[in-house]
């Protein structure tokens, strides 16, 4: 295997110093355009790339944003595609990173990260649904699903509640009065919103809440399975199930066909999140929709002012019901 170019095997390639060459790579005054041009050819002939931190020490800047999730999950892979087709067009280079999370410690995956990238390797962040947002960073953060809302650094979601209510709207409307509600994860407030509008969508339609019908999702398919098992075991289980996220909906399907149920005949589903597997899901998933790969795009956009000199942002978008094959009347 040939070792890696160094910047002494350019400028040798090139003919020039080694100095012209640092200056052509980084931009600088004092170098021709035609060496400037001759070192770019040798620069992308050889492969050669300069340190990223010992560039960032030099300018200051990475020119990389870095997009830091707790896991590389259908949500966070949807927010990842729209942060890069953002930075298509700007000098931002986008850098992926998983945060190590075991099971028992979910909690402080993004300190741990920033305080590995920030500063040296990034020169600002998209967290994405954290568990908590630092008070201090070294570089801009922009939290996408924040732990407790619109507080402390930008942040870009959705309208929870209101998506919520156009969920249980819409199982209300076909006839379903016996509703459960598979709820998100307890450290963020998307969950609470989202539980917030199920319990706003019963009572304005005049139907009692039963705590019963609550169990846990956690926004996860292996956290969904207990919860599914739960509200079908019921005496009176529901006829209709408002899952706080795609995966957990999608999860509760497999449980009930598991027990010999029908969607939507015997059960009617309704998600969160519009993933790519709501819509191959059997029977495709009747879901409430976030924009994702424009919510990261605006995430991006917020970041990039915000390194311009900008400040802080709070954004709240719009979701949607899209109605599929999962819902439909109840058949008691």
């Amino acid at each position: 295997m040939n070792a890696r170019p160094t910047i002494t095997d350019v400028a040798r390639t090139a003919g020039v110093s080694v100095a012209t060459v640092s200056k052509a790579i980084n931009g600088r005054d004092g170098v021709s355009a035609a060496t400037h041009a001759r070192v770019l050819r040798v620069v992308a002939e050889l492969g050669y790339e300069s340190s990223l931190v010992a560039t960032s020490m030099r300018r200051g800047r990475t020119n990389v944003i870095g997009v830091l999730v707790a896991e590389f999950e259908p949500f966070a892979l949807q927010l990842l595609r729209g942060v890069s087709t953002a930075l298509q067009d700007t000098p931002y280079d986008v850098l992926a990173y998983a945060g190590t999370v075991s099971a028992g410690d979910h909690l402080g995956w993004e300190r741990r990260s920033l305080s590995r990238l920030g500063g040296t390797l990034i020169d600002g962040a998209i967290l994405v649904t954290p568990t908590t947002t630092p008070a201090r960073s070294a570089v801009p953060i922009v939290a996408v699903d924040p732990h407790t809302g619109a507080d402390g650094p930008a942040t870009v979601a959705v309208h929870n509640v209101d998506g919520a209510r156009a969920a249980m709207d819409h199982l209300i409307t076909l006839g379903h009065r016996r509703i459960g509600h598979l709820r998100g994860r307890t450290d963020l407030e998307s969950a609470h919103q989202r539980e917030r509008g199920y319990r706003a969508a019963l009572k304005s339609a005049g139907i009692p809440f039963d705590p019963a019908l609550v169990e846990e999702g956690g926004y996860r398919a292996a956290s969904a399975t207990a919860g599914s098992h739960a509200l079908l075991d019921l005496d009176d289980r529901p006829t209709a199930v408002f899952a706080a996220n795609d995966l957990s909906a999608i999860e509760m399907i497999r449980v009930a066909a598991e027990r010999g149920l029908r969607v939507p005949e015997d059960l009617s589903v309704v998600g969160f999140d519009d993933i790519p597997e709501a819509a191959s899901n059997t029977p495709q998933l009747t879901t409430v929709r976030q924009p994702l790969a424009t919510m990261g795009a605006v995430a991006v956009r917020v970041l990039l002012s915000m390194l311009g000199g900008g400040e802080p942002e709070h954004v709240r978008m719009p979701a949607e019901l899209i109605p599929r094959g999962s819902t439909s009347a109840p058949a008691r």
